[in-house]
């Protein structure tokens, strides 16, 4: 989260923002800091300079698949690049029906779209460790996938009267970590056409391509060469103001760079809600409490975009519970989520299939949308159906919910779009518009628990260097409720309606629960952080005088693990704390007999 609600939390912002001019340089392509190459490099650290053939690719991929269709045996993957790369059958089997639409779908000539599945327990992703670095410094809503895979389908489906089956039908496959959903489409846009003329000789020097690409690293502008043509792009950091983007700028010595990506994740909001954009206000209210949602559309694009649009339309805010852009009856947790035995899970769905509609009734919420083609036409003012009068994915687009939100409609954002729409007002103008509302309602919502949040935080003054560091405060749902008479929502939006009853529901739900443990792990590493900076600061020398040599020893080794935990978790210290606290246990362990210097002087396993 970039919101904040104290100075003492705001700290660890800016020493992140400290800590980006530390970033390396990796590879051979060019890969310069926004506002220019410093002047003095730094030196790759011991990992950089270890990486090996195909670091560099694993970086950003874990494969790339090829799905066919056999007569006898149907979908198939019948290539997988790098050929050392590792999928387990059940992961093969998710890839190969989940890179195919629906028969129904009728997707003739090319479609992309993508999906989300899980990693299969034992599995290991090809994605280095030492990019957990990177990964830090990432906004939450970029950072790899911890549990799931993202794959991304170039799908072609042409006539051919040579084949038996009257069609050739194969998809191209990026399977990645990454939730760089616009910048993997576009890369497929490069790549698979070539692919379907030349075949696997473009694939493997595509792949060879990408393994001398620079690393995805927050903050830097990276020019990836891909099949003759230049990629630019910049990847956003934590540290970035919430809706703003830093503009890629061409630059003389961009000759060679055919494509600027202004966004590497952001799908239009507005072409994916035009269908139902009269209930933008209570699907954000519907995806904030992780409410069970299923989107049935004509398609896997369209399902895949409208499921990724619902997910960010909370943002800053970090959606935590499961969603699948595209789901079969095929995938693995079919029964798991379709069961009428218990309540529908916290999951978004987006799926094609008609045999949803029946199977999916029981479901609270279900949006049904139409074909996505920008019309000059009005969206129609439409009311919440009945979840009885959905029958079939034939059915009229809407949204079908039982559901009474807790805030009271906003009339303006409607008649600011609706005005759009009559003027013809440009998509990527109407997508800002959309994209800075839901911002704006978010933060209102986020800011009175981020202030409350920072309260817990301990007193500077209360920590102790010979002691443990203090413990946070608990939070206490009632206190919270407290501070909203006089520092909630209503200071920064002008929204009407039971935000006390929303914030009581939101407390129950995995986004809260998500949220607030990435904070407190956040928080109690400024504590450590503190802690060990109150340790550096203290005379060392003079403590030990009053210890034994025993008690010195044991001073050494705890604060030698300290140290080692400092540098494992990449705690939020001040410049040079940790150089100065090894240069405080160098001299006492120097000041003990020579015996002791040689064991001590040995390093702590973590």
């Amino acid at each position: 989260m970039a919101l904040r609600g104290s100075e003492e939390v705001e700290e660890r912002m800016e020493e992140a923002e400290q800590g980006e001019d530390r970033e390396l340089k990796i590879s051979p392509a060019e890969e310069m800091p926004a506002d220019g190459p410093g002047e003095d490099e730094p030196e790759p650290e011991p990992e950089q300079q270890l990486l090996l053939p195909w670091d560099r690719f694993s970086a950003w991929l874990h494969c790339i698949c090829v799905v066919g269709f056999d007569l006898e045996l149907g979908q198939a993957v019948e290539v997988i690049y790098p050929h050392h790369s590792k999928l387990t059958e059940k992961e093969k089997t998710s890839i190969c029906y989940l890179s195919f639409p629906d028969s129904n779908s009728g997707c003739l000539g090319d479609t992309q779209f993508c999906f989300r599945f899980r990693q299969a327990a034992g599995s290991k992703s090809s994605l280095g460790c030492f990019l957990d670095h990177f990964d830090r410094d990432a906004p939450v809503c970029l950072k790899k996938d911890q549990g799931h895979f993202y794959g991304y389908v170039y799908f072609r489906q042409v006539r051919d009267k040579t084949l038996k089956r009257g069609y050739f039908q194969k998809s191209l496959v990026l399977i990645s970590k990454l939730p760089y959903v616009t910048f993997f489409h576009s890369l497929l846009k490069l790549i698979a056409p070539e692919y379907f003329e030349k075949q696997e000789p473009c694939l493997e020097a595509a792949c060879n391509d990408i393994d001398r690409w620079p690393t995805p690293c927050p903050g830097k502008i990276l020019t990836l060469p891909i099949m003759g043509v230049v990629m630019k792009l910049r990847i956003p950091t934590c540290s970035d103001k919430p809706g703003t983007s830093q503009l890629v700028q061409s630059t003389p010595t961009d000759s060679l760079v055919s494509i600027v990506l202004p966004t590497i994740h952001e799908v239009d909001l507005f072409r994916c809600f035009y269908p139902v954009f009269f209930h933008i206000q209570m699907l954000w209210e519907l995806v904030l409490l992780g409410e069970a949602l299923v989107v049935m559309a004509p398609s896997p694009a369209e399902s895949s975009e409208t499921v990724l649009a619902l997910v960010s339309c909370i943002a800053p805010l970090r959606y935590c519970s499961d969603f699948r852009p595209y789901f079969t009856i095929h995938d693995s947790e079919f029964k798991e989520y379709t069961t009428r035995t218990q309540a529908p899970p916290s999951v978004i769905l987006g799926v094609t299939n008609p045999f949803f509609a029946k199977t999916l009734q029981h479901w609270p919420h279900i949006i049904r949308i139409g074909d996505m083609k920008q019309t000059g036409e009005m969206a129609k003012q439409m009311k919440v159906k009945k979840l009885k009068n959905l029958k079939t994915l034939d059915s009229k687009p809407g949204v079908y919910s039982a559901y009474k939100p807790f805030l009271n409609k906003d009339e303006e954002i409607l008649k600011q779009l609706q005005k759009g729409v009559q003027q013809k007002r440009p998509s990527p103008a109407q997508n800002a518009i959309l994209r800075r509302y839901f911002l704006e309602l978010t933060q209102s919502f986020i800011i009175p628990l981020e202030r409350y949040v920072a309260s817990l935080m301990p007193l500077q003054k209360s920590i102790c260097p010979w002691k443990s560091p203090p413990q946070l405060k608990p939070f206490v749902q009632e206190e919270f409720m407290k501070t909203l008479e006089k520092a909630g929502p209503q200071l920064t939006s002008r929204l009407k309606g039971d935000w006390i009853g929303l914030y009581r529901q939101f407390l129950k739900s995995p986004n809260f629960d998500g949220w607030f443990r990435n904070r407190r792990k956040e928080m109690t590493q400024k504590l450590e952080a503190l802690h060990l900076e109150a340790l550096c600061d203290e005379d060392l020398q003079l403590r030990i005088q009053k210890h034994t040599e025993v008690e010195t020893v044991d001073l050494v080794l705890k604060l030698k693990e300290k140290l080692t935990q400092a540098e494992r978790e990449q705690l939020p210290v001040r410049m040079g704390t940790l150089a100065k606290l090894q240069a405080h246990i160098d001299s006492v362990i120097l000041s003990l007999p020579e015996d002791l210097q040689g064991i001590l002087h040995k390093p702590v396993t973590p």
